[in-house]
């Protein structure tokens, strides 16, 4: 059965439609976080929730307590909603035990308790192996993820984040959320905070701008990594890796450096099709800058080969699904400055 999208998940609810089994299957925090709290209070009212809602971790937890829980009928609540984390954890067991864990599960789902919805949660799985197929057969898979490429994922953020602001109670312009998506890198859950932070800042005001967004989000982070810039076009990893040291320790977020970087690469490539001879102020309404970034990047982009912006940009999208499948932060930013600032012509793909 395909993956739905969590538009989808929440329209076969709204309907009331039993779904015995959902597996959310993907990265995004914000997504997951917002699949759990409809179908929480789809099936268990507010009332209920202490006995109607049980958590368990598959790296922590065993399979028959889980299906245990799951085949008891629980107090107080007519329906029980299990919400089951780390499922990729199952991956990680022996084949034998793997294969146990899987006919336990097949059995249970092929005739599930009717009074308990399972939920279970994977940032990822191997659709080779016989777990992820059993899953994808025999329960609801929602895609949890906006799109794995960043440049399409910042896309399908924007009307996300305007839902965002509309349940916080403000408005947000049209090219401050285009900011935010493309700063964050299409991370809702980063951005959510964000939105959180700015609404607070806007007050009585109620609207979030452009001038906001520059304000309180991205101004460190752009003249942060427009410095980053000078080293990677100079090929200078020694001094691009001592640069990203200083940030991780200043407590830049990996996540949001990433999508800065990936904003700057963008910039970058869209500054190399201006007109020879375009000024700064000429390319503001072209790049959508302030007109100091937009100065910033016609006089940077000039120093890239746009073999070098291209094979970064390729760069970057790796780092990203790394980062995502959990891999650790610290060394995924260096190997990628270091590929970025590398002497050689073309990196990507490089181990």
């Amino acid at each position: 059965m395909p993956a739905v999208t969590p538009d989808q998940l929440l329209e076969r609810l709204s309907k009331g439609k039993a779904i015995p089994g959902v597996l959310l299957l993907g990265s995004d925090a914000y997504l997951r976080e917002m699949c759990r709290k409809k179908i929480a209070g789809t099936y268990v009212n507010e009332a209920s929730r202490d006995w109607g809602i049980k958590r368990f971790s598959a790296d922590e937890d065993e399979l028959s307590d889980i299906l245990g829980q799951a085949q008891t009928s629980p107090m107080l609540a007519p329906l029980q909603v299990i919400f089951v984390s780390d499922v990729e954890a199952w991956e990680r067991l022996g084949e034998d035990s793997r294969d146990v864990l899987v006919k336990h599960l097949s059995e249970y789902l092929g005739n599930p308790a009717p009074f308990t919805i399972l939920v279970f949660e994977a940032a990822a799985l191997d659709q080779r192996m016989r777990l992820a197929k059993t899953l994808a057969e025999k329960m609801v898979v929602v895609s949890v993820e906006l799109s794995t490429d960043p440049g399409e994922r910042t896309r399908l953020a924007i009307p996300l984040v305007f839902q965002m602001a509309r349940e916080l109670g403000v408005e947000l312009e049209r090219d401050a959320a285009e900011e935010l998506c493309g700063i964050l890198n299409g991370q809702l859950a980063a951005i959510h905070t964000e939105i959180e932070k700015l609404a607070a800042y806007a007050g009585e005001r109620r609207k979030i701008t452009r001038a906001d967004v520059d304000l309180l989000v991205v101004s460190a982070q752009k003249y942060d990594v427009w410095e980053l810039t000078e080293m990677l076009a100079a090929r200078q990893p020694s001094r691009a890796l001592e640069f990203l040291d200083s940030l991780l320790r200043e407590g830049e977020a990996p996540v949001q450096l990433l999508g800065a970087m990936a904003w700057m690469y963008r910039k970058l490539l869209e500054a190399q099709e201006l007109p020879a001879g375009t000024t700064g102020w000429q390319a503001v309404s072209r790049l959508s800058m302030r007109p100091r970034a937009a100065e910033l990047a016609v006089e940077q982009s000039r120093k890239f080969p746009r073999i070098q912006l291209t094979s970064g940009l390729q760069a970057l999208f790796e780092a990203d699904n790394r980062l995502k499948s959990g891999g650790p932060s610290r060394a995924v930013m260096e190997f990628l400055v270091a590929q970025l600032a590398s002497p050689g012509k073309a990196f990507v793909g490089q181990a």
